[in-house]
């Protein structure tokens, strides 16, 4: 194999085994030299404002505030706010029944995206904490205290809830999504050891309100964006571990498939924003923390297209590369099938699920690249619907 076809295809490989391996090794040696941070344990409570971005979400509104009325935090101190995309269905009409409660409504006359509910929210929010959700995941009732209490420490701008991915084991397609998210929930904290988390969990992260930016750019993710920025204020984001959110997984691998290539486009365009946090001479760890957990795993997408590049040409060059060429031509099939009964079934064995997903990823990862390089912005948002 030539110096070339040998680069291109071992490209996607070094990132892959980087970011997720060698990365989180280096973290976890480096735990000992980190620096010990303690927090008042009897400061104050903040008053916190609740943020809700939703759209039509009928089906999941009521249960939802119910379970937001019985956390475990002093009710004058808590305000709920429900911001409405321009939802066409019956969630506004759910949501005022609960306005003798206290739970407040902001309405958007038209559908602009989830960003720019999160806009409005910043407006009309009073609390000193301002702490995002989403409609259908359910909080531990002791969350948002536990949450809140990350911010006594006052180098913490933004606080991070724990996932915990939910469903029935024995019954859903989209079970490894849960190891994975199980595995990014122990990096978050290995880097909350080592001194901030590089990105915050969508569905429930908290926020200091004095660096809440109401007029962040629509098209951009702010809860990735919200970690980056604390650091520009000089601040700290944390994974709080007794902050559980209880996610469950997506009903489909079509939507877990749609919603990776949303995500992920949506996070590549808020790293080019925010591009100069990956400056090490001015953001020194952080911006080493940002290009290992983020940059890195998404280039392994973009490399991916060049490695099959490099595999033909090694292919005409020796017989070792043609080798390897009909093991990644075989492996790229039992995907493809593994995705396509994935798809077909909702009982499929563990190895055949774990196939399905990754093939799933992979290709997302692409088009995700592939949204960004042609510039196809899109700031409106649809929701992942996920099963009670």
């Amino acid at each position: 194999m030539s110096k070339l076809s040998l680069a291109l295809t071992l490209a996607p490989v070094a990132f892959f085994v980087y970011a997720y391996a060698v990365y989180p090794a280096f973290l976890w040696l480096a735990q000992p030299f980190a620096r010990r941070r303690r927090t008042a344990a009897n400061a104050p409570w903040p008053s916190v404002t609740l943020t809700l971005p939703v759209y039509n979400e009928e089906r999941s509104i009521r249960a939802k505030l119910d379970d937001l009325l019985q956390l475990d935090y002093p009710r004058e101190l808590l305000q709920i706010l429900v911001i409405s995309d321009a939802s066409t269905d019956a969630t506004e009409k759910i949501v005022a029944d609960y306005a003798p409660l206290g739970v407040e409504l902001v309405r958007l006359s038209t559908r602009r995206g989830k960003t720019a509910a999160e806009n409005a929210a910043g407006a009309a929010a009073r609390g000193a904490i301002i702490v995002n959700s989403d409609a259908t995941v359910r909080l531990a009732p002791d969350a948002l205290k536990s949450l809140v209490r990350a911010f006594a420490d006052p180098t913490v701008g933004v606080a991070s809830g724990r996932d915990v991915s939910v469903g029935l084991e024995s019954g859903e397609a989209t079970r490894a999504e849960s190891q994975y998210v199980g595995y990014e929930m122990w990096l978050r904290a290995l880097e909350t050891r080592i001194g901030s988390i590089v990105g915050a969990s969508g569905c429930f992260y908290g926020i200091r309100a004095e660096i809440y930016d109401a007029d962040f750019p629509e098209e951009l993710s702010r809860d990735f964006a919200s970690a980056l920025m604390a650091r520009a204020h000089g601040l700290r984001a944390v994974s709080v571990n007794e902050a559980i959110c209880f996610v469950p997984r997506a009903g489909s691998l079509g939507n877990e498939f749609r919603r990776k290539i949303r995500t992920m486009a949506r996070g590549l365009e808020t790293l080019w924003y925010w591009r100069r946090m990956l400056n090490p001479l001015e953001h020194g760890m952080f911006a080493f923390m940002l290009v290992s957990h983020k940059l890195c795993r998404w280039l392994v997408y973009l490399c991916i297209p060049f490695a099959f590049v490099g595999l033909a040409l090694s292919a005409t060059e020796s017989r070792v590369g043609l080798i390897l060429s009909i093991v990644a031509a075989a492996a790229l099939l039992a995907g493809g099938l593994a995705w396509e009964r994935t798809l077909r079934s909702r009982t499929v064995n563990r190895l055949v699920s774990f196939a399905g997903f990754a093939s799933a990823s992979v290709c997302a990862g692409m088009l995700a690249w592939l949204k960004v390089l042609r510039r196809q912005h899109n700031p409106i948002w649809e929701p992942t619907r996920r099963p009670a």
